[in-house]
């Protein structure tokens, strides 16, 4: 009986270790949106929006986002800025419903990463 409790306790130790460690790595961490990076893209330039292949997956909400964006019509230079175009991009973004890589929230003024981060 001992055994099997111990059996117990370490798989179950084990299944919550498992478990946030993949919610982890789903989550976007503090330190690469402090640099205005993610996945080794920089989150700001020339995007392109596909429905297949992205680089990453954003997901556009109102509150509570990791970025946010604005959309320039040129020199795209700042974190946060965007500009949207068909050809030549920096990186390509596919917005989903869930599992983003990131949450990214649409503004008219101070795009980059939110202060409560």
């Amino acid at each position: 009986m001992k055994y099997s409790r111990s059996r117990l306790i370490f798989l179950l130790v084990t299944f919550v270790f498992s478990l946030t460690l993949i919610l982890g790595l789903k989550m976007p961490s503090y330190a690469i949106l402090q640099s205005c990076q993610i996945k080794g893209f920089r989150l700001y330039g020339k995007v392109q929006i596909v429905d297949v292949f992205p680089d990453i997956k954003i997901q556009a909400v109102n509150s509570n986002p990791d970025l946010r964006v604005k959309i320039v019509d040129d020199n795209p230079n700042e974190c946060g800025e965007w500009q949207i175009v068909q050809t030549f991009p920096n990186y390509k973004v596919k917005f989903v419903e869930a599992f983003p890589d990131l949450k990214i929230q649409f503004v008219n003024n101070s795009p980059g990463i939110p202060r409560s981060q």
